[in-house]
C-alpha cells in the first residue's frame, strides 16, 4: 500500500473507521481525476468528464489564496459544512481560524476519494479534533452528525459551502445531503430556542427542588389498564364514557386536564406536569387531592411540589437533572420529546407498567374552533379579565388566532383548526405509537385523525420504574460542591472545540450540564466569544445557586 495513501486511512480511521475500511478494500472503475499543477506549484485534482476532459476544483493560479479569501468572507463564528473535499484547501484555511468552531466535509464517491488519497497529503486535516469526514453520507447519517456535533450555544451559527466545481458532478447526491443539513438545522435551532429561552429557569427550578427530592416519596403503583386524559375539547363530551369505565383503569390527568375533572367530580390517581413556567399554577387553582401521586419535572416550578403530599420527580433530557440522578439521587427519566404533557403522560404509563392505555381529549386541534375542555383553567383566567370591550369571546378568539391556522374539514362536514405546533404534538405521538409496547387506544374525538400505529405486543418486565433510592447527601452540601466544581473549570479561549478537547472526563460532564444555561446567556450576549461566555457562564451560575 501506497505510503501516502496508507497515512491518510489512518487519519480518517481516528474519527470514521467504517469509511477507512470502506476505502481500504480493492476497487475497479474508470479514474475519475486527473492531477495539474498550479502557478504558484500547487497540486490541484481536476475531475474528468465522460469526454475525458479536465476540470480544476481549484483555482490553477494559488488555489491557498483562493480558500483564504472565501473562508474569510465567513464574518461570524461558525460551525461550517463543506460539501466536496477537493485539496482540503478550503478545510485548511478554514482550520487555521480559532472562531470556525468545526468543519464537517461532506463527500461522495468512494473510488474518487481513493484517488485524492494517493496523490494529496490530508492527514493534517482528517487529524484535527475540529474536523469530520462522510463519505457517501445518506440523510439520516448527516442528519444525526449534526445533532451530535452542532451545538448554537457552542458554535454560532452554521454555515454550508458549497465546492462547486465538485459538486456539480453529483448534483443529486449532494442536493440529498443539502436537504438533510436543511432538515437537521431546523431541529437543533427548534431546540436551542427553548433552550435560549428556558435555560437560566430550569437551573433556579432545579436547584430550588433538590431539597424536595430528599424525601421519602410514596411506592409507585403497577396498575395494567391505564386511562390518560387530555385537555382538549373532546374531553368534555368523554366524560361519561369515562365515568362508567372510571373502576377499571388507573387514571392520569395531563394537568390541563385536572380541573376539568374535578369540575365532573372525577380524581384522578395521578397527574402530571412537565411546563417550567409558573403559569402551570393555573391549572392547580382548584386544588390536588391529598391522596393523588403529583408526578413532576425535576424542572417544575417547585411551588408545584408544595401543592402535594405526595411529590414524585422524574428527569428529562435536562443535561443537569440526568447529572443529579447519576450523581445524588436516582429518579427515573420520562421520554418528554413529544414537547408536550399528553406525550409525557403516556410515557408515564409506560414507566408504571401499563399494557393497555386509552387516551380522552387528545384532539391535537380546536374542534370547531373552541380550544380547550370546559372547566380548564383558561375560561375562568378570561373571564376574570373581561370587560365591555373585551369579552370572553373575544378574548377566546384572540388565544386562538395568535399563530397560523388551517381549517380543516371532516367526512361528517365538521371542521377543525390545526397549528403547526398541534401538528408537531400530533405527529410526534403516531411515531411514539409505533414503539410503544402498550397497547394504545385513542377514544375518538372531534379534533384532528390520528393515525396510531401499533406494533406487536412483546413480553417485558411488567414496572420498569426504579426503586426509591435515598439521596447520598442534603441537597444543599451538593449544590455547593457543584458550584465550586463549575468555577473551578479551565478558562477557556475562543474556540468550545478545542476547549472540550481540553477537559477531563469529569470535566466534560459537568460542562454539559451547563449547556442549556450557556444557550440562554449566548442569547442575551450575542457578541462575548466563547471564553467571555464561560465566565459569564461561571457567574450566572454561582448567583442561582447562591440564591438557593
Amino acid at each position: 500500500m501506497d505510503k501516502l495513501f496508507e497515512r491518510n486511512i489512518l487519519a480518517l480511521a481516528e474519527r470514521n473507521k467504517e469509511a477507512a475500511e470502506r476505502l481500504s478494500l480493492p476497487e475497479e472503475g474508470p479514474k475519475c481525476y486527473q492531477f495539474l499543477e498550479s502557478r504558484n506549484g500547487e497540486l490541484i485534482p481536476a475531475m474528468m468528464d465522460l469526454s475525458g476532459a479536465a476540470h480544476p476544483l481549484h483555482s490553477m493560479m494559488d488555489p491557498r489564496k483562493e480558500a483564504k479569501r472565501l473562508i474569510d468572507s465567513v464574518e461570524e463564528p461558525c460551525f461550517l459544512v463543506l460539501l466536496g473535499l477537493g485539496g482540503a484547501y478550503y478545510a485548511e484555511a478554514a482550520l487555521e481560524r480559532d472562531d470556525i468552531h468545526m468543519v464537517l466535509i461532506i463527500e461522495y464517491g468512494s473510488a474518487g476519494l481513493k484517488e485524492l488519497f494517493g496523490r494529496l497529503d490530508y492527514s493534517g486535516v482528517l487529524t484535527n479534533p475540529r474536523c469530520r469526514v462522510l463519505l457517501d453520507a445518506q440523510g439520516e447519517e448527516i442528519e444525526r452528525n449534526i445533532l451530535d456535533l452542532y451545538q448554537p450555544s457552542l458554535s454560532g451559527g452554521i454555515r454550508v459551502i458549497p465546492l462547486r466545481s465538485r459538486t456539480g458532478f453529483d448534483q443529486k447526491p449532494f442536493a440529498n445531503g443539502g436537504e438533510a443539513i436543511e432538515k437537521a438545522v431546523k431541529k437543533v435551532l427548534a431546540d436551542y430556542s427553548v433552550q435560549a429561552h428556558f435555560g437560566r429557569r430550569w437551573l433556579a427550578n432545579i436547584s430550588r427542588n433538590l431539597s424536595m427530592i430528599a424525601k421519602a416519596e410514596t411506592a409507585l403503583p403497577k396498575p395494567r389498564r391505564v386511562a390518560v386524559t387530555a385537555a382538549g375539547p373532546s374531553l368534555s363530551t368523554q366524560i361519561n364514557q369515562l365515568k362508567e369505565k372510571r373502576k377499571e383503569l388507573y387514571l392520569i390527568a395531563s394537568d390541563t386536564s385536572l380541573p376539568c375533572l374535578l369540575h365532573e367530580n372525577i380524581k384522578p390517581d395521578a397527574v402530571i406536569s412537565i411546563d417550567c413556567q409558573h403559569y402551570s399554577y393555573y391549572h392547580f387553582l382548584s386544588g390536588i387531592p391529598e391522596d393523588v401521586l403529583l408526578f413532576l419535572d425535576l424542572a417544575s416550578p417547585p411551588l408545584l411540589s408544595r401543592l402535594s403530599k405526595n411529590p414524585r420527580f422524574f428527569i428529562s433530557a435536562h443535561p443537569l437533572a440526568r447529572y443529579i440522578s447519576n450523581t445524588l439521587k436516582t429518579m427515573d427519566e420520562l421520554d418528554t420529546s413529544g414537547g408536550n404533557v399528553t406525550y409525557a403522560a403516556l410515557s408515564l404509563a409506560e414507566l408504571l407498567g401499563a399494557r393497555e392505555i386509552e387516551l380522552y381529549g387528545a384532539d391535537f386541534s380546536y374542534p370547531g374552533g373552541v380550544p380547550y375542555a370546559r372547566g380548564t383553567y383558561i375560561y375562568p383566567y378570561f373571564e376574570k379579565s373581561q370587560g365591555r370591550f373585551s369579552p370572553l369571546e373575544s378574548q377566546v378568539s384572540a388565544f386562538l388566532y395568535r399563530t397560523p391556522l388551517e381549517k380543516k374539514k371532516l367526512p361528517d362536514n365538521s371542521f377543525y383548526y390545526e397549528t403547526p405546533i398541534l401538528k408537531f404534538y400530533r405527529e410526534k405521538l403516531e411515531e411514539k405509537s409505533s414503539m410503544m409496547e402498550a397497547a394504545l387506544t385513542q377514544i375518538r374525538g372531534q379534533g384532528a385523525p390520528v393515525n396510531l400505529k401499533q406494533r406487536e405486543i412483546q413480553q417485558s418486565t411488567y414496572q420498569k420504574a426504579s426503586t426509591d433510592d435515598k439521596a447520598n447527601m442534603k441537597a444543599e452540601d451538593f449544590l455547593a460542591q457543584y458550584r465550586d466544581k463549575i468555577t473551578k473549570l479551565p478558562k477557556a479561549g475562543i474556540n468550545s472545540t478545542d476547549y472540550l478537547a481540553s477537559l477531563n472526563t469529569e470535566e466534560r460532564i459537568l460542562f454539559t450540564t451547563l449547556l442549556p444555561l450557556l444557550a440562554y446567556i449566548k442569547k442575551r450576549n450575542e457578541k462575548l466569544d466563547f471564553g467571555e461566555l464561560v465566565e459569564e457562564l461561571k457567574t450566572t451560575l454561582t448567583k442561582e445557586i447562591n440564591i438557593t
